[in-house]
This record gives structure tokens, C-alpha cells and sequence, in this order.
């Protein structure tokens, strides 16, 4: 690729959904004529691969309990988890002859910037960077009409615990046929420092990396350009039919014993989101056959407001012994 002018940009928001509007902005509409890089973070927020189920990524329960924001990426991949331990960085840039994903060429500035901090990164598997064998940097890359766009995770001092918890995990049995994320052990770049310096700091040490090796000006958005931003996270990132209703057709097989009411196990299938097919089995006793309730909740959305509201005016117990209406809920979103 020809190197070209740079422009930086420092973005402060936290919210995801603004965020990804923001590089999306930036790729699509500003002139083409220079290299973009963008730092940014996202507070408590999974960011969903393209092409993946959001259902079968997500622990549902978790994010609802959580306040955990989800939002969908224009780029493939799999589900990260941001925090504010999390740094994130992008580059939009002319591709040229680039007719392949290339992660080593934007990856080298972020492993030279450790080493300047003691820190030994390498760059391996398919977008991967990883400090002694574990992973702390997941990355993705979006082409098209001769641009490039790619953007990286460093999880700087995120909380590990909580990346656990917000992904979905193997055993809950999920079958889809999208694209599911491969789970790796996980690292944080604070627990391999010897002199400690704060992620400010290490913000501040990657962008004058970057413009040692490719210098460049500050890009501050305009009000226009905030405006076209605020638009199409208004139209795309915040909306339920971009983050959820994206997916592809998965199928799901959630079990959970109940001690009022004894094991009950869904059979699920989605298109965009919307529950398609459903079917339950376990040793639990009934009133009405449970397939007159699953007929009812094929065609909603697989999200808590819309099965509310399915659910209203019907006891679940009747199809249930003993399970509240509550908790059927509370299987379907995990």
C-alpha cells in the first residue's frame, strides 16, 4: 500500500454504538486521500462479528442484568468484551493492491509501542496478538470499494472475570449455523509489566508511535460530520434490527431443572432474531399440551420485552407445573 497523509483522531465517548457509527463515518465519508487512526473505548459493552449470531454469542441474563451494551460491528470475527481496561484502535486507509485480510501490517505499531514498556507482543494465528502464549488482542478487517478498514482490542487491565461471564460458553449446547467466536486463554497487558504505566499513559505512548512512523495532524469532527454521525447510529447501531435482528439461522438447545417444576428443555430456531420453530421436552408435568404455547411465541423476537409481552395474558404454569412465567423467560434468554 502507498503510505499516505495521517490524520488521528481521539475519540472520548464511551458508548459503543456511537463508537462503531463514528468508524463507520470515517470510512465511508471522509476524503479518501489519507490514513485514518482512531483510538477509542467502549464502557461494559460486547461488540458482535458481523456474520455471528448475537443469541448464540451473549450470555443474555448476564447482559440484562449487567446494563451490558451490544452492539453489532461492520467487520467479521467474533464477540469481544469491552470495559474501560479496554483499548481500542482503528485504522481506515487506502488498500490498494491489498486484496486479502493483511493484520501483521497494523498490527506491528501496537507491539512495538510494549516493547517501549517492557512488554514482549507477538503477532500470530489469524488476528491474534498474544504475550507468552496468551491472547490479549483480537482483531478484525473490512474491505471494501478499495478501502481498508481495521480495528483491534488490547485488553490493557480489563476485568477477565466479567469477559467470562458475558460470552456465551460451550456447555450451554449451542448448534448455529453462522460463524461462532473461538475462545482462547486470555491475558491483560498490565499483568506482564515490570515498570507499571497507566492506560492513558500507553494511549498516549501507541499514537506517538504511530506518528513516528507515519506523522500526521489531529482530525476533530465537525458539527456536520457529528451530525451524519449521530444519524447513523440513530439508524443502524442503536437499533434492535441491526444488533439482533442481523442473525443468521441458528438453532438452540437450552435445559434447566426447575424445583418446582422439574426439567424442562427448549428447542429453539431464529432467522434475523425471530423465533421460527420451538419445541419442549423434559419430566415436568402439564395442563395444556406445551406445543399450544409454543405456537404462540413462533414469530416473536427472542428478546425479554417482546416475550413479555407474548406471555402476558397467559399462565405459564398451565403448560409448566410450577414454573412462573418469569422464569420461562429467564430459559429462553440464557
Amino acid at each position: 500500500m502507498a503510505q499516505q497523509k495521517l490524520s488521528y483522531l481521539n475519540l472520548y465517548t464511551t458508548d459503543p454504538a456511537w463508537n462503531l457509527a463514528a468508524e463507520q463515518y470515517v470510512f465511508d465519508r471522509l476524503p479518501r486521500d489519507r490514513t485514518y487512526f482512531m483510538l477509542w473505548q467502549n464502557d461494559n459493552a460486547i461488540i458482535i462479528g458481523k456474520h455471528q449470531n448475537t443469541a448464540a454469542e451473549i450470555n443474555e441474563q448476564f447482559v440484562r442484568e449487567n446494563g451490558v451494551r451490544v452492539v453489532r460491528r461492520l467487520s467479521g470475527g467474533g464477540a469481544v468484551y469491552h470495559d474501560m481496561g479496554n483499548l481500542n484502535f482503528t485504522f481506515v486507509a487506502d488498500a490498494g493492491d491489498m486484496e486479502s485480510i493483511n493484520f501483521r501490517l497494523f498490527c506491528r505499531p501496537v507491539v512495538a509501542a510494549l516493547a517501549k514498556i517492557g512488554v514482549t507482543a507477538e503477532i500470530n494465528g489469524r488476528n491474534d496478538m498474544t504475550i507468552d502464549g496468551q491472547k490479549f488482542s483480537g482483531n478484525s478487517q473490512y474491505l471494501k470499494e478499495g478501502r481498508v478498514m481495521h480495528h483491534g482490542t488490547i485488553m490493557f487491565d480489563s476485568n477477565l472475570d466479567l469477559v467470562a461471564q458475558a460470552l456465551h460458553v460451550d456447555q450451554e449446547k449451542i448448534r448455529a449455523k453462522g460463524i461462532a467466536s473461538v475462545r482462547s486463554r486470555v491475558t491483560t497487558v498490565r499483568r506482564h509489566m515490570t515498570n507499571p504505566v497507566g492506560l492513558e499513559e500507553f494511549r498516549h505512548l501507541l499514537l506517538q508511535e504511530i506518528l513516528e512512523q507515519q506523522p500526521g495532524d489531529e482530525y476533530v469532527f465537525t458539527e456536520e460530520d457529528k451530525a451524519q454521525i449521530a444519524q447513523l447510529h440513530a439508524e443502524r447501531y442503536a437499533t434492535w434490527e441491526w444488533n439482533y435482528g442481523q442473525s443468521r439461522d441458528c438453532e438452540m438447545r437450552r435445559q434447566r431443572r426447575f424445583p418446582a417444576c422439574g426439567s424442562v428443555e427448549v428447542h429453539l430456531t431464529t432467522d434475523h432474531g425471530v423465533i421460527q420453530d420451538l419445541h419442549f421436552t423434559g419430566d415436568f408435568f402439564s395442563v395444556v399440551e406445551p406445543e399450544v404455547l409454543a405456537e404462540k411465541l413462533r414469530g416473536v423476537r427472542l428478546e425479554e420485552q417482546s416475550l413479555r409481552a407474548a406471555l402476558a395474558d397467559e399462565t405459564v404454569s398451565r403448560y409448566f407445573s410450577g414454573l412462573e412465567n418469569g422464569e420461562l423467560i429467564e430459559l429462553l434468554l440464557s
